[in-house]
C-alpha cells in the first residue's frame, strides 16, 4: 500500500492512500446526481426501466442490477526482480568488500487485485492506472465467472488513468454519465472488488467536487463517503441512473481501510484522457508556459479586486506559447475557452487536456478590463513547466511585520547566483509566525517589485511598502531563477 502523508495540509489525518496491490489494489468513491426515490413512481415502469436502460430508478437494487455487470475484478502479476530489490544491492562498500548478497531466487511474481468498469460492447475497460502498473499478465473477471486475459492500450500516470482490452462481443457494459452535472449531496453508489472477497457494492453521497490532494499531477477528485477499501480501485462510481460519473481511486485514512473520505476520478477527466490513449495509446500534453498563483481575497485586494476571480499569471516564461500570444505577468485568466478558471489545478487540466496546437481562447483581466487573447498551445516539455525552485539561504526592518531585508550586492547576487542586472532587496530574516511566512515568503527570495513598481533598493522599498496602507501589499520575488507573486496582509 502506497501511503502519502498529508497531516500538514489536513491535520485530522494521517495520509492518503493510493491503494496497490494485493488487499492493496484499489478505492472506490462514491458520488451521483439526484436521489430519484419517489413513491409517485409505478414499479412496472421501473422494472421497464431497468430492463430498457433507460429512466429513473427507485431502489439501490435496480442501480445494483443495471450497473454491476459491467464492472470486473481486475489481478494482475508483476515480476519483482529480488536482486534489485535487496537493500544491499544499492550499496556500494558492502558489494565491494562482500560481494552480491546471497538473494534466493532472481525474480519474484507478485499478484494484486483491482477493479475495472467496461465501458463498450467490444471489451474496452477502464481503470485505475496503479491497479495495472508494471503488470506483466492482466486477468479481467466478469461477473458470470467469465474470465479474459486482456491486452493495455494505454496508461497515463499523471492522471492514474488506463485503458485496456479483451476480446469480446456484446458484452455488458456502463452509460457514462456527465460528472459535472454532480451536486453536492447526489446519491452514489461505489462498485468493486473490497479485499479481494468479490464484487460489493457500497452506498453514500458526494462530499465534494473539485478537490486536489497532490496524490498525481492532475486531479480534479470527487470526494465521497461511500465505504472504501482497498481492491476497489479502477472500480466505478455511478449515479442513481446507473450511470458511469467516476473510477474510484484513492482514500485518506489513519487506517488504511474506509473512514468516509474516498476519492473518484471524474468521467469528464477520465473519458478524455481514454479517447486519447485509444487513438495514440499515450497522452501528449498541451503547454502554456506560465507559472500561476491561486487569487484569493487577500491576493484580490492587493490587486484591487473586489472578489477573487480567475487565476493569476505570476510568470510569463519566455519563447513559451502564452509569451508569443502576448500573455503578460500580471494578467488574470477568467475563462478557457468558455470555462471558467478559478484554481490552478482547473487552469492546468484544462489546458493540459485540450490538445497540442489547440487554439484556445483565453479571457484575461488586465488592468482593471477584460480581454480575449487567443493562444496556440505547445506541447508540454519532458522537463515539465519551469517552477520556482526552493528557497536560497541569503540582513534592516521593514514595513512588513516580521521581514527584515538588505539592498542586494555583488556578494549577494553572488551567493545567490543572480545575474548582475537582477535589482531589488532580498530578504535577509523572517518570522515562521508572520503572515508574510504563511503567504510564501521565504529568507533568500529577492523583492524586485512592490506594487507593480520596480524595486532598486532598500529606499524605493521602504517608500512603495508604505504606500496605499489599506490593502495588502502586493510583492513580485525572485526565487532562484523563478519570479512569482505574493500578496501579504497588513
Amino acid at each position: 500500500m502506497k501511503q502519502f502523508h498529508t497531516s500538514k495540509r489536513r491535520g485530522l489525518l494521517t495520509g492518503a492512500l493510493l491503494l496497490l496491490g494485493g488487499f492493496v489494489a484499489g478505492l472506490v468513491a462514491s458520488a451521483g446526481p439526484d436521489p430519484i426515490v419517489r413513491s409517485s413512481v409505478n414499479p412496472l415502469a421501473v422494472s421497464a426501466a431497468v430492463a430498457s436502460g433507460s429512466g429513473p430508478l427507485q431502489s439501490y437494487a435496480d442501480v445494483a442490477e443495471r450497473a454491476m455487470p459491467g464492472v470486473v475484478n481486475i489481478s494482475t502479476d508483476k515480476v519483482v526482480d529480488m536482486r534489485a530489490a535487496h537493500p544491499m544491492m544499492n550499496d556500494e562498500f558492502f558489494r565491494r568488500f562482500f560481494g552480491d548478497p546471497d538473494v534466493p531466487g532472481q525474480e519474484r511474481v507478485e499478484r494484486s487485485l483491482g477493479s475495472g468498469v467496461i465501458i463498450s460492447p467490444d471489451g474496452y475497460i477502464l481503470t485505475s492506472n496503479h491497479v495495472i502498473e508494471r503488470g506483466t499478465k492482466i486477468r479481467v473477471l466478469l461477473g458470470d465467472e467469465t474470465e479474459y486475459e486482456a491486452e493495455i492500450i494505454g496508461q497515463d500516470a499523471p492522471t492514474d488513468v488506463a485503458l485496456i482490452k479483451i476480446d469480446g462481443s456484446d458484452l455488458p457494459h456502463l452509460r457514462i454519465g456527465d460528472s459535472q452535472a454532480l451536486r453536492i449531496g447526489d446519491q452514489v453508489m461505489a462498485i468493486g472488488n473490497p479485499f479481494g472477497v468479490g464484487q460489493t457494492v457500497t452506498t453514500g453521497i458526494v462530499s465534494a467536487k473539485g478537490r486536489t490532494l497532490n496524490l498525481i499531477n492532475y486531479e480534479d477528485f470527487i470526494q465521497t463517503d461511500a465505504s472504501i477499501n482497498p481492491g476497489n480501485s479502477g472500480g466505478a462510481l455511478v449515479n442513481m441512473q446507473g450511470e458511469l460519473v467516476g473510477i474510484n481511486t484513492a482514500i485518506l485514512s489513519r487506517s488504511g481501510g474506509s473512514q468516509g473520505v474516498g476519492f473518484a476520478i471524474p468521467t469528464s477527466m477520465a473519458t478524455t484522457v481514454m479517447e486519447i490513449l485509444k487513438k495514440d495509446g499515450k497522452v501528449r500534453r498541451a503547454w502554456l508556459g506560465v507559472i500561476p498563483a491561486e487569487v484569493d481575497q487577500t491576493m484580490a485586494r492587493a490587486l484591487g479586486m473586489k472578489r477573487p476571480r480567475g487565476v493569476l499569471m505570476s510568470v510569463v516564461n519566455e519563447d513559451t506559447p502564452a509569451e508569443k500570444a502576448g500573455l503578460k505577468e500580471g494578467d488574470i485568466i477568467l475563462q478557457v475557452d468558455g470555462e471558467a478558471i478559478n484554481s490552478t489545478s482547473r487552469l492546468r487540466n484544462k489546458i493540459s487536456l485540450s490538445g497540442v496546437d489547440h487554439e484556445a481562447e483565453l479571457l484575461v483581466l488586465r488592468d482593471g478590463e477584460e480581454k480575449r487573447i487567443d493562444v496556440k498551445l505547445g506541447e508540454l516539455p519532458e522537463n515539465g513547466i519551469i517552477s520556482p525552485s526552493d528557497e536560497e539561504p541569503a540582513e534592516d526592518d521593514t514595513g512588513i511585520e516580521g521581514v527584515t531585508v538588505r539592498t542586494l550586492t555583488d556578494r549577494a547576487r553572488m551567493q545567490l547566483e543572480l545575474d548582475r542586472d537582477v535589482e531589488g532587496v532580498v530578504v535577509t530574516e523572517i518570522s515562521q509566525a508572520s503572515n508574510a511566512y504563511y503567504r510564501g515568503l521565504r529568507q533568500g527570495d529577492v523583492i524586485v517589485e512592490v506594487a507593480r513598481e520596480t524595486v532598486k533598493d532598500l529606499d524605493d522599498f521602504n517608500a512603495l511598502v508604505k504606500k496605499d496602507k489599506d490593502r495588502p501589499v502586493l510583492l513580485r520575488i525572485l526565487r532562484g531563477r523563478s519570479y512569482q507573486m505574493i500578496a501579504i496582509p497588513r
